[in-house]
């Protein structure tokens, strides 16, 4: 089973470096499945902020600071209600609300017509919001930041460097508030490297592989895992 996360760390690592997005997104599916909701959510926030780590300084010069600090501001504003979340939820409960999150999450690139409506300082302080309360309950917040640089007409480089500074914010809050994994010293060692071998490995890959087949095998990846932890919650409820 590490040896399945571990793949599966390095490839949404790849896909985060690639895209500026996704790395939960793809993520969340086998780390739930293998630690459970609780812990596997903490493992998937501790991890973002290792790959959040590494991506920040490549992307500084292109950090547009406005934008980024009201969505910072906002989400670690809700960030508390999202932790606290996760934390009274039963665990069937919770794996229906990442399931829940993780399909509406996939399917935000279809919602266009709402996120145009997420433009300026209000929608910037509304999908932030959205954004933190995902983040320190599911570790989600991906999406919620893409509409609003799509209502906002925020350029992909622009947005995808900022993305990295929220990111970094979110996770370094989401961990304090969830605490820091319980997983064995080793086990998170071992994801750690993978996270941070992924996205040394992005970097080349950037060069090489289209951004659109990158997102192609992002979704397969985030659909699978997803509809497999909705499938589990389902049976944990029915048994």
């Amino acid at each position: 089973m590490l040896a399945l996360t571990a793949a599966a760390t390095i490839v949404a690592a790849v896909i985060q470096r690639v895209t500026g997005l996704a790395f939960v997104l793809v993520l969340i599916g086998p780390i739930v499945l293998a630690y459970g909701p609780v812990e596997g959510v903490t493992i998937a926030v501790f991890l973002a902020v290792i790959a959040s780590v590494f991506a920040v300084p490549g992307a500084w010069r292109d950090v547009d600071w406005p934008r980024t600090l009201w969505l910072l501001g906002a989400g670690l504003a809700a960030a508390p209600l999202g932790a606290l979340t996760s934390a009274v939820l039963p665990e069937t409960a919770l794996l229906f609300l990442i399931g829940a999150m993780g399909v509406v999450a996939l399917s935000a690139q279809r919602l266009g017509a709402v996120a145009r409506r997420l433009r300026g300082r209000p929608g910037a302080i509304g999908a932030g919001a959205l954004a933190g309360f995902m983040h320190a309950s599911s570790g989600l917040s991906g999406p919620a930041l893409a509409s609003f640089a799509l209502g906002d007409d925020w350029p992909q480089r622009r947005f995808a460097a900022s993305a990295q500074v929220v990111f970094l914010g979110y996770g370094l809050v989401s961990v304090a508030l969830r605490g820091l994994p319980e997983a064995p010293p080793v086990e998170l060692a071992v994801l750690g490297v993978c996270t941070a071998g992924g996205i040394l490995l992005g970097a080349v890959a950037a060069r090489r592989v289209p951004t659109a087949l990158a997102r192609r095998v992002m979704l397969l990846c985030a659909w699978a895992g997803t509809l497999v932890m909705l499938w589990r919650a389902t049976a944990s409820l029915l048994s």
